[in-house]
């Protein structure tokens, strides 16, 4: 990643997560409204595996169907029924939270076999089956997801907008935004990780701990104490679930400084809130996109992402022009791609690069600040691409009543990566953040 021309400071930061769209793609077709996640059977979501386990190895392999948890906390429970570490238990991908959802995840147990182990109970997990495999499974190994879900408070003839949207989205792909589970419950996971960025001890952890204007909750008096410098009681009326906070409460408490005890939390949970900054960037240069019209164009600059086999190539003037690259863009074959900063990026060039610094500087990093804190936090921040629209595979709506009322249901698979509420987000276009609410605590 090296330095062309990036402003020498940030402009006034951008306090916005860009979690609602500016312009959805579907913006010709009205929304149905409604709402989702009523009941956790109302959100379904499975795992299409990029693998099989071979039936060998010293990894056990389970496919487990969790009700209302967290991918983090079903790790968490997993490696103490297992006696491991956590970073003994491997996963592909984070799964929402408030749904019904079947994921694989692996455990390493060298010398074991499941039948070495207590049966694995739970009130809230299920093992639908074992087997045994030779490597760690890691984020991003799968093929995609697919969803099931129920949109409530419609009528059962809103179908056929819904069906109307979908099939425009499978033609025309949809925009691939991350969703709001990214920025956590608060909506401030980039602000979070903006600050560790900066090195930015004390603003980190305000804005991890400290109270939030407008919002009254079950962490509020926490939060208030934290505020007063009252550490030990803002631990005590912290929730012990809510693990990010209690570690740095504690350090706090105990009289450290603050980057020690920013650095005492969990690397999982910091590099998801370095994420949710990376996030933020790469909505704002979709929502440029969006308004510009060039959601499937390329231009010379352009990095493009192959979507049979996810590999880039730089965009130049020949390309852009090519008769083949059109035809390839009409058929979902290729994809535009925005910037999730980091030093293993492959950078873009020209405007397109110069755009994408605009876009880290309006967020409140130069690129010379997060190339000297990714020197520093080496493996915190690794970088990447990320298509700025995916393919919405084998959608399927119907509506119908049963005993909760009526329903419009919407399936469809997903790559990995995307977010079922955007493609949500585009079927009800829902007013402000009414979506936002509706998906706080998921993953």
């Amino acid at each position: 990643m090296t330095s062309r021309g990036e402003p020498t400071s940030p402009t006034q930061p951008d306090a916005a997560t860009h979690v609602s769209p500016r312009r959805y793609l579907t913006r010709d077709i009205p929304g149905i409204g409604g709402v989702i996640r009523q009941r956790p059977e109302d959100f379904l979501v499975e795992e299409i595996p990029l693998y099989d386990p071979c039936g060998e190895g010293e990894h056990i392999y389970m496919l487990v169907e969790k009700r209302e948890m967290s991918t983090l906390q079903l790790v968490q429970i997993v490696a103490a029924h297992f006696g491991v570490r956590r970073d003994a238990v491997g996963y592909a991908g984070l799964k929402d939270k408030h749904a019904i959802t079947r994921q694989v995840i692996s455990v390493h147990v060298p010398g074991k076999k499941p039948e070495d182990f207590p049966s694995f109970t739970h009130p809230k997990l299920g093992v639908v089956w074992t087997d045994l495999h030779a490597n760690k499974l890691r984020r991003g190994h799968l093929r995609g997801n697919r969803f099931s879900i129920r949109v409530r408070g419609v009528q059962a003839t809103a179908a056929l907008p819904a069906d109307r949207v979908l099939r425009s989205l499978q033609t025309h792909g949809v925009p691939n935004r991350l969703g709001e589970q990214r920025f956590g419950y608060y909506q401030n996971n980039h602000l979070i990780g903006r600050a560790i960025l900066l090195g930015d001890w004390r603003g980190a952890l305000d804005e991890l701990l400290g109270p939030k204007p407008g919002v009254k909750d079950a962490s509020s008096a926490a939060r208030a104490a934290y505020a007063l410098g009252h550490f030990e009681e803002a631990l005590r009326l912290t929730s012990p679930s809510n693990r990010a906070e209690t570690v740095a409460l504690s350090h706090l408490a105990g009289g450290r400084a603050p980057e020690q005890a920013m650095r005492a939390i969990d690397r999982a949970a910091v590099e998801f809130f370095l994420n949710g900054f990376q996030s933020a960037v790469f909505n704002a240069l979709l929502d440029e996109r969006l308004e510009r019209g060039e959601l499937a164009t390329l231009t010379p600059g352009d990095v493009a992402f192959k979507h049979d086999n996810h590999a880039m190539f730089a965009v130049d003037e020949s390309t852009a022009a090519a008769a083949d690259t059109t035809d390839r863009l009409r058929s979902l074959s290729i994809s535009p791609t925005g910037a999730m900063w980091g030093p293993a990026m492959m950078r873009a060039s020209g405007r397109v690069d110069e755009a994408e610094i605009a876009a880290l500087a309006r967020a409140g990093v130069t690129l010379d600040q997060l190339q000297s804190s990714v020197a520093v936090q080496r493996g915190l921040v690794e970088g990447t691409r990320r298509a700025f629209r995916v393919p919405v595979i084998d959608p399927e709506v119907e509506g119908g009543v049963d005993e909760h009322g009526s329903y419009v249901r919407c399936a469809f698979e997903l790559p990995r990566g995307a977010f079922a509420t955007v493609v949500l987000r585009e079927i009800m276009k829902p007013r402000g953040d009414e979506l936002a609410r509706e998906v706080e605590g998921a993953d």
